[in-house]
C-alpha cells in the first residue's frame, strides 16, 4: 500500500519516525545556539553573538521544514518540549558563557544532526522518495560546509 503521495506506507512510517528524530534534535540544537547567542562573553563576542544567531534562525526555518515533510508522508510531528527532550540526542546545554567551549557544542551538535541525515537520506533513496532525499541533501551539504568552518575557527 502507499500513501497519497505514492510512497510505501510502512517505509514512509519509518522515514516519519527518523524525521521525528531530527525534528527533536533540531529543537534542542536551537535551544543551545539560542542560549549561546544570549549569554556568550569575552572577546569573540561580538562575532559569536552574530554567528549563534545566524544558526538559530536557520534551524527556525529548518525545523519547520521537517514537520512539514513529516505531514507530507501523512506522520504526525512531535510537537511538545516533553517530547522534544525525551527524544533528542542532543543534550541541554546550560550556562555556557566561553566562546570556544560554545563553538564547541555547537560542532558537537552538528555532527549529531549530519549523521541523522545521512541515515535519513538513504532511507529516502530506499523508498523513492525524492522530496526527503532532496532535502537531506540540501542539509548536507550545508552542515558539511558549516562543520568545515567551525573545525577553521578553532584551529
Amino acid at each position: 500500500m502507499k500513501n497519497s503521495i505514492g510512497i510505501g506506507i510502512e517505509k514512509a512510517n519509518v522515514l516519519a519516525k527518523k524525521l521525528n528524530q531530527l525534528l527533536a534534535d533540531y529543537q534542542l540544537f536551537y535551544q543551545n545556539v539560542r542560549g549561546l547567542h544570549w549569554n556568550i562573553k569575552g572577546k569573540d563576542f561580538f562575532e559569536l553573538h552574530l554567528k549563534f544567531e545566524e544558526f538559530y534562525d536557520n534551524a527556525v526555518v529548518k525545523i519547520d521544514e521537517i514537520a512539514e515533510r513529516i505531514l507530507t508522508l501523512e506522520g504526525e510531528p512531535l510537537h511538545t518540549f516533553t517530547d522534544y527532550v525525551k527524544t533528542a540526542k542532543i543534550k541541554e546545554e546550560k550556562s555556557v558563557t566561553d566562546g570556544t567551549k560554545g563553538v564547541e557544542i555547537v560542532l558537537k551538535n552538528f555532527g549529531v544532526l549530519i549523521a541523522q541525515e545521512r541515515e535519513i537520506l538513504a532511507d529516502a533513496g530506499d523508498a523513492d522518495d525524492e522530496g526527503t532525499a532532496s532535502l537531506m541533501s540540501d542539509y548536507i551539504t550545508e552542515t558539511e560546509k558549516v562543520i568545515w568552518m567551525l573545525n577553521s575557527y578553532l584551529k
